[in-house]
C-alpha cells in the first residue's frame, strides 16, 4: 500500500493528495537479501554487486549514454539550467548549466495498441490510502 497526505498547493490554492513515505528506508543490505533469496546467489554477492551498481551506471551516464536494465527501467543524465534561458541559439553554452540530475523511466509494457499495460515497479491495484486516516485508525483501541 502507499500513503498520501491532503497538501494545499500556494500556485492555485488547492488541495492535492501528495505521496509520503513511511519509516526508514529499505537498505542496501535488506535489499540483497532478498535477492539472494530469490536467486541461487549467496546474500554477500548479491551486496557486493548492488554496491558497485551506481558507479557503474554513472561511468556508462558520463560517456552520455543511457542504461536500460530489464525489468526496472532506463537512467539517463538530464543538464539543470535554473532559467539560465537565451535569446538565440548561437547563445546556448555549457556555461547555462548549473547541475546534472538523473533520471528514471521505469520499464513499461505495452499492448498491441501501445497503451500501457503494465509498469514493473508499479504493481497492479496499488492502494493509496490517507495517512492521517490510517494513524488515527491505529491510535483507537
Amino acid at each position: 500500500m502507499s500513503f498520501y497526505k491532503k497538501t494545499k498547493k500556494a500556485i492555485d490554492g488547492k488541495w492535492y493528495p501528495q505521496g509520503v513515505t513511511v519509516g526508514r528506508p529499505v537498505t542496501t543490505r535488506e535489499v540483497a537479501e532478498q535477492l539472494a533469496r530469490l536467486s541461487s546467489l549467496s546474500r554477500g554477492d548479491v551486496y557486493s554487486v548492488l554496491s558497485e551498481l551506481g558507479g557503474v551506471l554513472a561511468h556508462y551516464m558520463a560517456q552520455g549514454r543511457t542504461v536500460k536494465l530489464e525489468g526496472m527501467g532506463t537512467f539517463f543524465y538530464t543538464p539543470d539550467m535554473k532559467g539560465q534561458g537565451v535569446d538565440t541559439p548561437q547563445e546556448v553554452s555549457a556555461r547555462q548549466i548549473r547541475g546534472t540530475h538523473v533520471r528514471f523511466i521505469p520499464e513499461t509494457r505495452r499492448a498491441a495498441n501501445k497503451s500501457i499495460t503494465a509498469r514493473t515497479l508499479v504493481p497492479p491495484g496499488v492502494e493509496w490510502l490517507d495517512i492521517e486516516e490510517e494513524a488515527a485508525t491505529r491510535r483507537q483501541p
